[in-house]
Formats: C-alpha cells, structure tokens, sequence
C-alpha cells in the first residue's frame, strides 16, 4: 500500500516515508546502536558500537618499535663514566712506577736517535757500548751502564713492549729501588757469566784474540731476569705458563740469529731470575686482595698461599 506523506507523523512515524524504503539490516543495525552497553538509557542515533580505545586504530603502537633500537637506559653513560675513570685512575698508576717510566722514556729516546741520528755515529756509539771483554778491561762500570742505555732493533724493537709491561708489574709489587736491583742482578752477571769464559779461552789460546771485540748491548738480560723473578710471585699457573712463553721467545730467537754466547747469556739471566724469588716474595709490598672478606686470606699473596711460602 503506498505510503502517504504526513500519514504518520502524529504517532512519532516516518513523515518523509523514509524508513519504508530502507533495509531492513540497516534498521536492525540503527536499533541495537540506540543503547549504550551496560545501560538501558537510549543513545543518539547512527552512534552505533561505542568505540573502544585503540581498536580499529590499527595495531597499537608498541614504544620502541619502529624507531629503531630502544635506548637503554644508562648504558652509553656508563661507559663514558668507565673511561673518564680509566683515564683519571693512568696517571696515578704512572707515579707508583717511576723507575718503569723513567727507563722506558730513555729507551724510547736511544731508539729514536738510532733511526733516525748519523748511522756512523750510531755505529760508534754502540760499538763503545759493547760489553765484550775489551771494553770490560778498560771501563767495567761505565760499559755495564751505557750498554744498558739501548734497546737491540731501536724504536721498532719487541723488548720496547714487553719492558715496561714486565718491570711495571714487578715494580707495583717491589717498588723501584728492588725491581733496579733485579734488573742489574741479570745484566751485569749475565754478562759476567758469558764474557769471562771468553777472556779465559783467549788467555788459553782455544779462542782467537778477534773474539775479545764483539757488539753484544741492550736490556735483555736484565728483562728475562725481572721476568722471571715476576713469575715468582704468580699462581703455579701462571707462573710457568710465563717461563714457558720466556722459553720459547729465546728458543724462536736462537732458530733467527744463533749467537751462543747471547744465548747463554739468556739463559743465565733466566735462572738468575728464578734464583731471585725468596729475594722478591719476602719483599712483595703490593698483596691482591682476596675476594672474600676473611682477614687470614688477605694478608698473603695468592701465590704464597697456593706455594706455601711466608
């Protein structure tokens, strides 16, 4: 039956006839969106579903996601914190090895002008420093000095890294004055040790006079010795894991340049070394500290308790 316009505006009806026209879904949907969930009060119309936060938005946004890595917090500052403390914390480690320092900086020095001074004075000049027997007879003292002024190789030397990383340790433990007596222990009779058989055999005539001038300079001897004397205060691990390494640097050494008398002069300073560890464990002043906080395990280094030695 057609609709009349007007016909039912009296009863709250459809006066333009517009709901006669419409789907029957789409007034299905209009109804159930008049009611609020929860409540019986009606709702505006066409409000439909109410809206729950963050869905039909897309999928929420994690924080972080999308922007790359997320910054923990705390982490960049800290290491920026943990140099800052490194580098406060060098210079005081520089002062309490001022023996170390002091060396290293001459070594550094005579390398320097080895590269780059006059190469017939350099070679002069170590020829002067050479402890071979000639030079001993003449100016003992001063020759035993200035050959250890010198670093075999120069600027470019491996003993250049290794001397202050092992007369550095043996001195925070030792302190100058001892780790200098150390050091002068296996340069000096090192050189005594090799040097005077070799006078004996010229005397006897077994050797020819030629083997009385030889260059034979630089701080091996007295290195291998405070290396030695330093894996004495080591655990029983280390410390022969570090006279192995000692072992087999001098066997590679001897395999490249054989020189007998250089390398009996090695390994004397060696053995002199590992004579000298009642020498340097009675007068560690430098104890690590234990991790627990038991007095008894505090006052003994750990390689006296591991070694038993007081």
């Amino acid at each position: 039956m057609p609709a009349i316009p007007g016909a039912r505006a009296a009863g709250g009806g459809d006066p333009d006839g517009l709901r006669a026209v419409a789907p029957a879904g789409a007034c299905a949907r209009a109804a159930d969106g008049r009611r609020v969930v929860g409540r019986g009060w009606p709702a505006a119309v066409g409000a439909g579903t109410p809206r729950v936060p963050g869905v039909g938005a897309g999928t929420p946004r994690v924080p972080g996601v999308g922007a790359g890595t997320p910054r923990v917090p705390g982490v960049g500052w800290a290491d920026g914190r943990h140099t800052a403390a490194l580098a406060r914390s060098l210079p005081r480690a520089l002062r309490t090895v001022p023996f170390t320092l002091g060396y290293t900086l001459v070594l550094l020095g005579t390398g320097l002008y080895a590269r780059l001074g006059d190469p017939g004075t350099v070679r002069d000049l170590l020829a002067g420093s050479s402890t071979d027997v000639f030079h001993l007879s003449q100016r003992p003292l001063l020759t035993l000095l200035v050959s250890a002024l010198w670093a075999v190789g120069g600027i470019t030397s491996p003993y250049l890294v290794a001397f202050p990383l092992v007369l550095g340790a043996l001195e925070r433990r030792l302190g100058g004055v001892r780790t200098a007596a150390v050091f002068l222990l296996g340069h000096v009779l090192a050189t005594l040790l090799t040097e005077v058989p070799v006078a004996l055999s010229v005397a006897a005539g077994q050797l020819p006079d030629s083997s009385l001038r030889r260059l034979d300079y630089g701080v091996s001897y007295g290195l291998i010795a405070c290396a030695a004397a330093l894996a004495g205060l080591l655990s029983p691990g280390r410390r022969w894991a570090l006279l192995g390494g000692i072992a087999l640097a001098l066997a590679a050494g001897i395999l490249v340049d054989f020189d007998p008398l250089t390398g009996w002069g090695h390994a004397f300073a060696l053995l002199l070394g590992v004579v000298s560890w009642p020498y340097v464990r009675r007068n560690t002043r430098w104890r690590p500290r234990s991790r627990r906080n038991d007095g008894a395990s505090a006052d003994f280094a750990h390689s006296e308790q591991a070694s038993g030695n007081t």
